[in-house]
């Protein structure tokens, strides 16, 4: 079933190129000798910068979900392609960014946003170039030198946006990337990823169980039920940017989806 929870109106909406393409993807897993379900036949596409949240309860298959879209589990039945292409492994075109930010602590704020190009054809002048580049996208000009113990929670959320967003993926996947911050911090990367999809256009799909950053973030809301996980939802979003957390209309969404999910 498909929603469209519409504050203001917007014109009309272009349809783009399907990136991302889910179809009737499920996953069992093993457990005690018998089996476990976790996602049940779950179809929907993804569109060149389109910006997706995944919503649902802890337990729901979110999580898994992305992990077959990144390669590292693969479904039980059904399949997900990128381009047309199906996906069989982990690979540039998708980059995934946990909660945990996965810095290498004995390298530098710089050295980490570095790390995934040593191995591209680029010389060295125009790398230090494109690395200077993200630092300052994400607010880090002055903190190249830093090593990962030396800065904010933030600060390394930050610096794991730059180190994968430099390498131009096609899709970026984000787990709840921002659960473990304070409500300041949250707020202010929640920010900052809206104002860098604006700038560098990349289709995200977005992991969390929080409604109003899904309201905040997202072109289009999966809902998600469990046992097994569902796609019981798809909620177009359709609030002009940038929004107002505080307005009526936003209220108005946040409080319909938490109707849904207590249903």
């Amino acid at each position: 079933m498909s929603q469209h929870l519409k504050a203001v109106a917007l014109p009309g909406r272009k349809e783009k190129d399907k990136i991302l393409e889910i179809e009737r993807l499920s996953k069992v897993f093993p457990m005690n000798g018998g089996f476990l379900p976790v996602l049940e036949e779950i179809t929907f596409f993804a569109e060149s910068g389109e910006l997706i949240c995944i919503l649902g309860r802890s337990g729901c298959g979110k999580s898994t979900l992305l992990k077959i879209v990144a390669g590292f589990v693969p479904p039980s039945s059904g399949k997900a392609t990128i381009k047309g292409t199906p996906v069989k492994a982990p690979g540039p075109d998708r980059c995934v960014i946990f909660q945990e930010d996965a810095l290498f602590p004995w390298l530098t704020v710089r050295e980490n946003i570095a790390f995934g190009l040593g191995g591209r054809n680029r010389n060295k002048k125009s790398r230090a170039a494109e690395v200077e580049r993200f630092l300052d996208l994400v607010g880090l000009g002055e903190f190249g030198d830093y090593l990962p113990n030396e800065i904010s929670g933030g600060m390394k959320q930050r610096v794991a946006l730059a180190r994968v967003l430099i390498l131009k993926p096609e899709v970026l996947l984000m787990d709840e990337p921002f659960a473990s911050l304070d409500a300041q911090s949250r707020e202010e990367m929640q920010n900052l990823l809206l104002a860098l999809w604006q700038e560098l256009s990349h289709t995200i799909l977005f992991v969390t169980h929080d409604v109003n950053e899904a309201v905040i973030l997202a072109d289009k809301i999966l809902l998600m039920s469990q046992n097994p996980g569902r796609i019981r939802d798809e909620i177009r979003v359709d609030l002009p940017r940038p929004r107002e957390r505080n307005s009526g209309a936003f209220m108005n969404v946040s409080r319909r989806l938490y109707e849904s999910l207590r249903d």
